[in-house]
């Protein structure tokens, strides 16, 4: 784990986590552009949490890949929790993951510290498990023009992840790609703000809050 942030006596924490690979055994390099495109959000975080007393920090991955069963990310986010419960104690913890990072904070949102998912672009192969997801709260955001992750797995999962018990939605952006450049200040706005309000901190973005009203029907998906 990598902490951008620490606190006396912390509130609260988010753990970032980057995309990554279907495949592969080799460390992340220092050159790593799933990294890179989560410092925008990590910054944002950053200024939207100052003064609460709210730990930030990132999941450092041995491997750039998921690597099929083993599921690595999923693995490292675990020792990530483990280490943040015995660096600041039983925080409420929100996750924000990208790509295979998303894949992996829905993976570990059952672990006891987990108050909240914020999923971006995730890759959410038919059939994830979704049962660890009850009681959380998740937001996954999702560019319509996105052509390394599904869209359609987004909501999909966050509709079976309701029927499991939780309270999820999908907001879908128009046109936004899977390096959420395109419309980057939106993309921006609905993970910050959706992250403070799993804080507790603001409420939810209209986009979320409308997407978590239409959930209540049969599809949890919203557009922005």
């Amino acid at each position: 784990m990598i902490l951008d942030r620490t606190a006396a006596r912390p509130r609260a924490a988010v753990l970032l986590l980057h995309g990554g690979r279907s495949e592969s055994e080799e460390p992340p390099s220092s050159l790593n552009l799933p990294a890179a495109r989560m410092r925008p959000f990590i910054r944002a975080v950053l200024r939207a949490t100052d003064g609460y007393d709210v730990v930030v920090g990132r999941v450092r991955y041995r491997h750039r890949g998921w690597n099929g069963s083993r599921a690595d990310a999923a693995r490292d986010a675990r020792r990530a929790l483990d280490e943040l419960e015995e660096l600041a104690g039983s925080v409420p913890v929100v996750l924000v993951g990208h790509s295979m990072g998303g894949r992996a904070a829905l993976a570990v949102a059952g672990h006891d510290l987990i108050s909240g998912v914020v999923g971006l672009a995730p890759w959410c192969p038919r059939g994830e498990p979704v049962e660890q997801l009850a009681g959380r709260r998740a937001v996954l955001l999702h560019g319509t023009g996105d052509r390394v992750t599904d869209p359609r797995g987004s909501v999909e999962l966050a509709a079976r992840a309701r029927e499991a018990g939780a309270e999820a939605c999908a907001v879908l952006l128009a046109g936004g790609d899977h390096a959420m450049l395109r419309r980057a200040g939106t993309w921006h706005a609905l993970a910050t703000g959706s992250v403070t309000a799993l804080l507790g901190m603001d409420p939810f973005p209209d986009k979320v809050r409308q997407a978590f009203l239409q959930g209540d029907g049969e599809d949890p998906a919203h557009q922005a």
